[in-house]
């Protein structure tokens, strides 16, 4: 049937499909579905006790009984994976929600008012973001002791800046328009302004900014697990796991590989699903809402 004699109701309909035509990004919403599940239904899973100790011979490879192995205190590897993406998840997700609600609105003041309140915000964001990620985050972190608290604050103040800059950018091309001027004559405060008129408009940008910022998190989290400055034993988390296992690469390289393959198809997974949602949500390509 040519696109000539479909109805524009089912045009409009398949038209609003998530992700229609983009392969990877349905790939990778599946593989996020299959992470997030695991994570949260863990404990429920009949997947053992990620800390219990001596369930099997230690460093032992993966096999019918275990199926992604030991480590070296006999524990079984696949409820520790299970535990690790829940707390590495927790946490990043945790961190760039914190890291939403206050950027968004920064960058929408930054925006809005201008003048000294807008460059103080953008010149804060700039200083902040001209710092190594890893660097400023050990810092973070050893200025606050190593921990879940440090971590969180880490991400945050490492996913703000990029997450500021960008919804003050999209906040500029909306504050100048007509309905926007409407608004500031016809009475209305500035925050009625912000939240009704312009939060809508730059709601795009900052959702996809936000899943860049996740996978940003999730790769800072990991990074401090694995330095131990994170997640401490005897909880897990994927960073951590790999720190463990990378004592005993040379004879147990499972370790190391599982977790270390885990993390790299959720980080990217959370960057394809960035990619699609981008694309979907092209603030360019979207008639500004009023």
């Amino acid at each position: 049937m040519s696109a000539a004699r479909i109805p524009r109701a089912a045009r409009v309909r398949r038209s609003r499909l998530p992700f229609r035509g983009d392969l990877l990004s349905r790939i990778a919403v599946v593989l996020l579905v299959v992470f997030a599940l695991v994570a949260v239904l863990g404990p429920l899973l009949p997947l053992g006790d990620p800390q219990a100790i001596n369930v099997g011979p230690r460093l032992s490879g993966p096999s019918g009984e275990f199926l992604a192995g030991t480590d070296s205190l006999g524990r079984s590897l696949l409820p520790r994976l299970a535990q690790g993406l829940r707390t590495t998840f927790l946490l990043a997700g945790v961190a760039v929600l914190l890291t939403a609600a206050v950027s968004v609105v920064l960058g929408m003041v930054a925006a809005y008012f201008g003048g000294v309140v807008g460059e103080l915000i953008a010149r804060t964001a700039d200083v902040f973001f001209a710092f190594p990620a890893i660097l400023l985050a050990i810092l973070v972190v050893t200025v606050s002791g190593p921990g879940i608290v440090g971590a969180v604050v880490a991400i945050a103040l490492i996913c703000s800046p990029m997450m500021i800059r960008v919804v003050r950018a999209a906040a500029l091309s909306v504050v100048g328009r007509d309905f926007v001027t409407a608004a500031r004559v016809g009475g209305a405060r500035p925050w009625r302004i912000l939240f009704v008129h312009v939060l809508p408009n730059v709601a795009g940008a900052a959702i996809v900014q936000g899943t860049y910022a996740l996978s940003v998190g999730i790769l800072l989290e990991s990074a401090l697990s694995f330095l131990g400055l994170g997640v401490q034993p005897p909880e897990a988390s994927l960073g951590s796991l790999v720190h463990e296992g990378a004592v005993y690469l040379s004879i147990a390289p499972w370790l190391v590989l599982i977790p270390g393959v885990l993390l790299a198809l959720v980080i990217m997974s959370v960057n394809l699903l960035g990619d699609g949602l981008r694309d979907r949500l092209d603030v360019r390509a979207v008639e500004v809402r009023r």
